[in-house]
């Protein structure tokens, strides 16, 4: 019992990470990265499609990307949505192929983007911490209804309480790799 409850949290702040992980991949940095795209886009007949199904993203150089749209008579489309992404960019398009090259980061650019990172950090450990407070209502639900011990409780809590500071360590590991990776000219 104490494992399942223990299991779902994990899995819960597991998934947090994964979540974290995503939004970092938005926050863009002075290199080329396809994952900056994965948030668009493109209503092709009808349905929003993800650009990544709709296209090749390849990295042409640090500062470029290059996009090769499958289907060729939606290029103008894919160029729309990359300029109406709140990212910054400003797409051109050489025949069939779009190039998308990235902006240098400002000094104020780039605090900005450290403290969206932040944010994004501390919604994280947010997360982690509602998992661990949900597991340990689990957990008293339990003595409550007399089928464990208030000792068990008491392993179980501290089970859970060192699975939730791994994971904001972790939290904080990928937060500080994000703030190297934004500062660096």
């Amino acid at each position: 019992m104490i494992d399942d409850i223990q299991a779902d949290a994990e899995e819960r702040m597991e998934k947090s990470l994964e979540a974290l992980g995503q939004n970092f991949n938005k926050i863009r940095t002075g290199r080329a990265h396809p994952s900056i795209l994965d948030g668009i886009r493109i209503d092709y007949y009808g349905a929003e499609t993800p650009l990544k199904q709709m296209a090749s993203i390849n990295v042409e150089d640090a500062r470029t990307l290059a996009v090769s749209v499958f289907d060729k008579s939606i290029t103008p489309d894919v160029e729309k949505a990359i300029m109406k992404s709140d990212l910054g960019l400003n797409p051109s398009t050489a025949g069939d192929v779009i190039r998308i090259p990235m902006p240098m980061l400002t000094e104020e650019t780039r605090k900005g983007y450290i403290k969206q990172a932040r944010a994004e950090a501390e919604s994280a450990r947010v997360s982690i911490r509602n998992a661990r407070r949900d597991a340990n209502g689990m957990l008293k639900d339990l003595v409550k209804e007399k089928e464990i011990s208030e000792d068990e409780e008491r392993r179980g809590q501290e089970q859970i309480q060192k699975l939730t500071d791994t994971y904001v360590a972790k939290v904080d590991a990928a937060l500080g790799v994000k703030e190297a990776d934004l500062m660096e000219i």
